[in-house]
């Protein structure tokens, strides 16, 4: 077949050429390495290399093309599913997050739905109840909807002691209140820094106690939240609040360290009826320690429920304790103890905090309650304490 597409082409007019040229295909024929089936070969590859091209071509159109289109589902998806969106998440965490648990098909789908939504910066931390495989747009409009928001908020008042704060916790959580206090057991583990827990009063703290350092809010955990850091959670509420009050150089012109005016915060919140009284149940305090007071002691009925408390002992009111309740030697919280109380006998609230560091009321010494609303009169002398009581005792206070 060679050799007739040559003599196609030779020149009639040259037969000498046209010899030479038989003989050069003859030779070819009978040539090492075969002209022919080199030129065969060829044409059959160049046949499989279009082909395999053009395949190729496709295949690289088919990925490309996957980069300018964003994978997204079409339905408004099925089914329920629960996600989580922490604090901090960016569009993207969230859509990834959605990819996770199938929800979206893609984090870019997500991302851009956000873009085009300016009220997505309104999504909030929290749980979130969506379906399955539902377009972007669809889930973007599920986070926005409060009423997909599972809300889990546990709210811990202020003036609870750690015991008790521990037994509210159960009680909301269902995580067994022994588990609280072995994961409060050591503060400094915590986080809690060990300056804490210097005194001016040369008294030494021995063992450091988380009271007074479980911040008192409104706090939402996790599904599978445990019962260390739940706490860890609280402890860092209180070292965030105190940072931003800059509690512990708001306490130096008052000549004390932050965990004395922790105390007194405690103290504080324990006795005053009303917020506004605080700064005022905390000046009291000072001036009996530190002003020209008889047992420079405290004298607060507070510090005694607070140990009957830790021994497992009912609360009392004022008028039904006993003397020798009252001014037991062996309870180191007793009111007529010289200086202050070992430890915080609650977790005080920023207000309580708020007013151990910045004390109202001048020389005042005496308070009490005088209605049933919890308002406080106080007092410069015992005369007028006294005064003041008749006043409680007609309003049924005392």
């Amino acid at each position: 077949m060679i050799d007739e597409l040559e003599l196609a082409f030779d020149d009639p007019g040259d037969k000498g050429r046209h010899r030479r040229g038989r003989r050069r295909a003859g030779d070819r024929k009978k040539g090492k390495g075969g002209g022919g089936g080199k030129s065969i070969i060829a044409l059959l590859m160049s046949v499989i290399l279009l082909g395999a091209l053009g395949a190729g071509v496709w295949y690289g159109f088919d990925r490309v093309q996957g980069y300018f289109t964003t994978p997204d589902y079409t339905s408004g998806g099925t089914g329920e599913v629960t996600i989580q969106v922490k604090k901090g998440d960016t569009a993207t965490d969230i859509g990834n997050t959605l990819v996770q648990a199938d929800v979206v098909k893609s984090a870019k789908a997500f991302v851009n739905a956000a873009k085009e939504n300016s009220r997505s910066a309104n999504i909030q931390p929290g749980t979130y109840k969506v379906r399955l495989q539902m377009r972007a747009t669809d889930a973007l409009v599920m986070l926005l909807d409060p009423k997909n928001r599972q809300v889990n908020g546990h709210t811990i008042p202020e003036g609870l002691s750690a015991k008790a704060t521990f037994k509210e916790l159960e009680k909301d959580t269902g995580i067994p209140a022994a588990e609280f206090e072995k994961a409060a057991k050591d503060p400094l583990a915590l986080g809690i820094p060990d300056w804490w827990f210097t005194r001016t009063d040369g008294k030494t703290v021995t063992q450091p106690s988380i009271e007074g350092f479980l911040f008192p809010d409104t706090y939402e955990f996790d599904a599978n939240a445990t019962a260390d850091s739940i706490i860890r959670a609280m402890v860092q509420r209180f070292l965030t609040v105190t940072g931003d009050m800059k509690f512990a150089e708001a306490v130096q012109p008052l000549g004390i360290s932050p965990y004395e005016a922790l105390i007194v915060a405690s103290l504080a919140q324990a006795e005053a009826g009303i917020p506004e009284d605080l700064a005022k149940v905390a000046r009291v305090a000072y001036n009996r320690l530190y002003k020209d007071f008889p047992c420079n002691c405290l004298e607060m009925d507070v510090t005694v429920n607070y140990w009957r408390e830790l021994n497992g002992q009912p609360r009392k009111a004022s008028k039904d304790m006993t003397l020798s309740e009252l001014n037991d030697p062996k309870n180191p919280y007793n009111r007529k103890l010289k200086g202050l109380i070992p430890t915080p006998i609650d977790n005080p609230g920023k207000q309580a905090l708020e007013g151990a560091i910045k004390p109202t009321g001048g020389n005042i010494f005496y308070f009490v309650a005088i209605d049933k609303a919890g308002k406080s009169a106080f007092a410069e002398t015992s005369a007028q304490h006294e005064a003041n009581k008749v006043i409680a005792r007609k309003n049924g206070v005392l």
